[in-house]
């Protein structure tokens, strides 16, 4: 997936003089050919991400469309205030492309799990945040990117995920895609949580139990019409995110419900208030914290049993 955003990076930088590219620290051979190519558009500066967004906001101010990669902890963690001042505050078309959303490092511990990331950006004013699925989407997500004025925020996933996306679905930025029907039960997610969602769905079909599934690729702003129109009529709304339960978007979705005044029983499933403390593999730890489809079908079980008793 980081290697399609930034190979479509380089293919809108070709098309359009604005675009420039930041990294910090990368391996050596990322984007070679974008160096080769277009040199006076491609820096990679050292360990030093308050600086990058400091630059992608100078840059920006002269006319500019800087794309930043860095790993998600440090793209968020680190320099939090340069991008709440710098970027948000004057509303500048800076796209922020954070390697491993998530528990991706997983092998790495606590300080390189981007856990809260989301619930970071999300109150940051004027902040776009967008988590695709799977590589296709990805490569859709930043073609749309030109058409966002202000900032954003690209949540990478590890790479090698299924294709699950279609492009005959559509994608904008903004507007959820519905990829099963509702039925007793409507799975709300983002990012790679959505292949498990669907999983987890044809599981409790097999069961007799229809099960929606609806993609918001885009956290912020969140497609609350659509939420509002999938949700209406179900028995039970289960938000499953990569991502710490606080502020997240199991939170974004119950205050766009709770705006709307749809009163339906909400489940959410994510990580809850620690940092974790085991070490593996990603999918080790989604087992861990309940987000593989076997956790995530005994869940709904538990819940709707608890809804009709």
């Amino acid at each position: 997936m980081r290697k399609t955003a930034l190979d479509t990076a380089f293919e809108l930088a070709r098309g359009n003089p604005r675009v420039v590219f930041i990294g910090s620290d990368l391996g050596a051979g990322t984007l070679k050919e974008f160096q080769r190519t277009l040199p006076d558009r491609f820096f990679m500066e050292g360990v030093a991400e308050a600086n990058i967004i400091g630059m992608a906001a100078g840059l920006a101010l002269e006319g500019f469309i800087p794309f930043v990669n860095t790993i998600a902890t440090f793209i968020t963690r680190r320099c939090y205030e340069q991008v709440a001042v710098d970027l948000c505050l004057h509303h500048l078309p800076v796209r922020l492309i954070g390697n491993g959303g998530g528990l991706v490092y997983a092998p790495l511990g606590p300080t390189h799990l981007a856990i809260e990331d989301i619930a970071l950006l999300r109150a940051l004013p004027g902040m776009t945040i967008v988590a695709p699925v799977d590589a296709e989407e990805m490569r859709r997500a930043v073609r749309k990117s030109a058409e966002v004025p202000g900032p954003l925020y690209f949540r990478l996933a590890k790479g090698g995920d299924p294709v699950v996306s279609r492009e005959d679905a559509g994608f904008e930025i903004g507007r959820g895609i519905l990829m099963r029907e509702p039925g007793r039960t409507l799975f709300v997610s983002t990012g790679v949580m959505t292949t498990r969602c669907l999983a987890a769905a044809g599981e409790l079909a097999a069961r007799g139990i229809g099960a929606g599934v609806l993609h918001m690729h885009t956290v912020k702003p969140l497609d609350a019409a659509l939420l509002a129109d999938c949700a209406a009529g179900v028995d039970l709304v289960v938000t499953v995110e990569e991502h710490s339960l606080i502020g997240g978007l199991g939170s974004a979705v119950l205050e766009s419900l709770s705006a709307d005044g749809i009163a339906v029983p909400v489940l959410r499933l994510g990580i809850p208030d620690v940092f974790p403390a085991k070490y593996g593999s990603q999918d080790d730890l989604l087992e861990l914290f309940g987000l593989q489809p076997p956790e995530i079908v005994r869940a709904v079980l538990g819940k709707l049993r608890g809804v009709y008793d």
